[in-house]
């Protein structure tokens, strides 16, 4: 699965393999109280499923309220019980969440019980402790609540680069009997197996290792030509922002490309300049 991601790359990564695709993290709240917020934050189609809409809330009748204006359009709400950014903790947010199992136990119940769609997911995503008994209590309260399944980030809130804590993650694995989803540092097929090797969990979630290669759950070491290609098509059917186009390209092009070439191509400023500095450097497909 993609974590965060927005409906043009949705579109690219489903091509190469990728299962299921998570919105990046809405604000319910805002998402609730303003259109304008509704309409940029969240966009979709026909094709872009399974979908899994990503909140951040705070109270369980917002997000409740924020899960059925989209859940004709998508497949399940996760809650953010993982962001370690400042902004989101010190608004209530993200990760301080693992310290209120109470409250997310009340917000996932009210989502169960707003939606009647039985098939309707119903996820969160956590950070872990450094008392892991702590975010076992977590899980199994949100467990008993009807949550469909956990994602975890084997790392505090407190750790950025740290090594990924796989004993915590195999240790709430063992205490659940609902799926178990683990993140952090999956770069390559490799370390997907590896981590369910140390884990025993369900799934993986990917972020930064997609943006470099959207490929890599098809196999692929390096962003292939192709794939590149296929994102130039893709964006410029949605009409993606070039910023946004550009950006994803420079991710995905850095493992293979020089540096002269990469100085080169991260101040392109139009659509057009990129593409002829696509087919110039590389040629078609």
């Amino acid at each position: 699965m993609v974590r965060y991601s927005k409906l043009a790359f949705r579109c690219l990564v489903r091509k190469y393999d990728c299962d299921l695709c998570f919105t990046p993290m809405i604000i319910a709240a805002d998402f609730m109280r303003s259109a304008k917020a509704r309409d940029s934050e969240f966009t979709t189609n026909k094709t872009d499923r399974p979908l899994i809409v990503q909140f951040a809330a705070k109270d369980a009748q917002t997000l409740a309220d924020a899960a059925c204006v989209v859940s004709p359009f998508s497949d399940g709400v996760d809650l953010n019980c993982g962001c370690p950014q400042r902004w989101a903790v010190s608004e209530g947010y993200g990760a301080c969440l693992i310290n209120k199992p109470e409250l997310v136990k009340d917000m996932v119940r009210h989502v169960r019980n707003q939606i009647d769609k039985p098939n309707y997911a119903v996820s969160i995503k956590i950070r872990i402790h450094k008392d892991v008994r702590k975010t076992v209590d977590l899980c199994q309260k949100a467990e008993a609540a009807g949550v469909s399944w956990i994602t975890v980030h084997g790392r505090t809130s407190d750790e950025r680069h740290q090594p990924v804590h796989y004993d915590a993650i195999k240790t709430i694995k063992d205490s659940l009997s609902i799926p178990v989803i683990a993140n952090g540092d999956i770069k390559s097929l490799q370390d997907v197996e590896a981590t369910y090797a140390l884990t025993g969990v369900d799934g993986v979630m990917a972020a930064r290792g997609l943006l470099a290669n959207p490929a890599m759950f098809a196999g692929y070491e390096e962003t292939p030509l192709q794939c590149v290609w296929d994102w130039v098509d893709i964006a410029v059917e949605h009409g993606t922002p070039f910023s946004c186009f550009h950006h994803h390209l420079i991710y995905m092009l850095e493992r293979i490309t020089s540096q002269p070439e990469r100085r080169v191509f991260n101040n392109l400023s139009s659509t057009s300049a990129v593409i002829d500095f696509l087919h110039n450097t590389y040629g078609s497909t």
